[in-house]
């Protein structure tokens, strides 16, 4: 279930009432009302396509429920049918397991996921070619420098921490970016000295040479 409150209220109703025409009994509730455009493993959704075993039957008041694009509905009907777990949509009336209808379906599904990516990469280079023509930019220009980063903010605290004598690894660690990204806004932000030669071949792991903090120790 999902949206907000009072329809949840109202969808647990309807499955109530399924559960009792069909005897169904030992239910288990998973309710939400996030937004469930979020990818299932940030919803509550997630725990529950973690935690069904073969056999288990999941109802619901209809597929949209589990998903705000066919691509998301079709993943996960297909992890929970993958699973051997039944998929009850009380307003469609599906009753998806394994079964020839089900295989349909599924089939039917994926033909529908594939459509609406098609139609969304069509409709996106419309879009685009449309401003074109109106004259308007796409994207930045090739070679373009862009007018702020994310570290922007920080200048004065990075300068501040390269004259303490602080690495590029441990400032990227704090403001969570990358090391290439720390390393190119000191570049390209914060004048430095060319690179000292070394005197030794520095260690080739993808993170800060031993010898990096000399060299930003030389920035002006």
């Amino acid at each position: 279930m999902s949206t907000d409150t009072q329809t949840v209220e109202n969808q647990k109703m309807a499955i109530k009432d399924y559960a009792k025409y069909h005897r169904m009994h030992k239910i288990k509730w998973t309710a939400e009302t996030i937004s469930g455009m979020k990818m299932p493993e940030k919803r509550k959704l997630g725990e529950l396509l973690s935690m069904v075993q073969q056999g288990d039957t999941i109802i619901i008041t209809e597929l949209s429920r589990l998903g705000r694009s066919m691509t998301m509905i079709l993943n996960v009907l297909q992890a929970l049918l993958d699973k051997g777990v039944k998929v009850i949509a009380i307003k469609e009336g599906y009753e998806l397991g394994d079964n020839i209808q089900s295989k349909v379906l599924a089939f039917a599904f994926g033909l529908s996921a594939e459509l609406e990516r098609t139609l969304l990469s069509e409709r996106t280079k419309l879009g685009l070619e449309r401003a074109r023509k109106k004259g308007k930019r796409i994207g930045r220009q090739l070679g373009e420098k862009p007018h702020r980063y994310k570290l922007t903010p920080y200048r004065a605290k990075i300068r501040r921490y390269l004259k303490e004598g602080r690495t590029v690894n441990s400032m990227a660690d704090e403001f969570g970016v990358s090391w290439l990204t720390m390393k190119n806004f000191v570049t390209v932000n914060i004048k430095v000295k060319p690179l000292p030669k070394l005197t030794e071949e520095p260690k080739r792991h993808g993170h800060p040479t031993y010898r990096e903090l000399e060299y930003f120790r030389t920035h002006k």
